[in-house]
């Protein structure tokens, strides 16, 4: 579930009660930071690195917008702003040709698979997959937070739009992979 590493800033900066978005912009941007001074310091290469230096801008802006402005109206739409940038993030590598799931998958993945065509295919659709949930519950978001509904719909709403991809993709990889040895035989 390397995958989810990813997402551990976000999920912190979510934690935080939207009140405190100044604060919860610092976590993120903290956690954001440690995660991908680790990884680098590891050695991790710099494409598997596209989720974590994403994430590090996003909060930095952020930070710097809610320190700013800590009245300004975008902190009731965080969460969905939050989503829409994922969303673009995941879009964009689609766009340029790099999912961002394919560095991530290479840490788990052999080596010898990472240049095949089924292993590109797969993170293709999986990073498809995550873009589409961003967007959808960007938007979702967005209507949420417009008809004025607390935390008890918002909450479930990001639950459901982390959960449904993150079930995805750790059971896509497998059922290609059964595809192809039915394919062989």
């Amino acid at each position: 579930m390397n995958y989810l590493r990813g997402f551990i800033p976000w999920i912190a900066f979510a934690i935080v009660p939207s009140a405190d978005w100044q604060w919860g912009a610092v976590l993120g941007l903290a956690v954001g930071i440690a995660l991908l001074a680790k990884d680098q310091k590891a050695g991790v290469a710099a494409e598997s690195l596209i989720l974590e230096r994403s994430t590090v801008v996003y909060f930095a802006v952020l930070t710097a917008v809610a320190f700013a402005v800590p009245h300004s109206p975008l902190s009731h739409y965080s969460g969905a702003l939050s989503l829409g940038w994922l969303a673009v993030t995941a879009w964009a590598t689609l766009a340029v040709g790099r999912p961002f799931t394919t560095g991530i998958a290479k840490r788990q993945a052999p080596p010898e698979v990472w240049n095949t065509p089924v292993f590109r295919r797969i993170n293709v659709v999986i990073t498809a997959v995550w873009a589409a949930a961003f967007t959808l519950t960007a938007a979702t978001l967005s209507a949420v937070y417009a008809a004025g509904l607390d935390s008890t719909v918002s909450i479930p709403v990001q639950v459901v739009g982390f959960a449904l991809p993150a079930m995805f993709t750790a059971r896509y990889p497998d059922r290609v992979r059964a595809r192809l040895q039915q394919t062989a035989r």
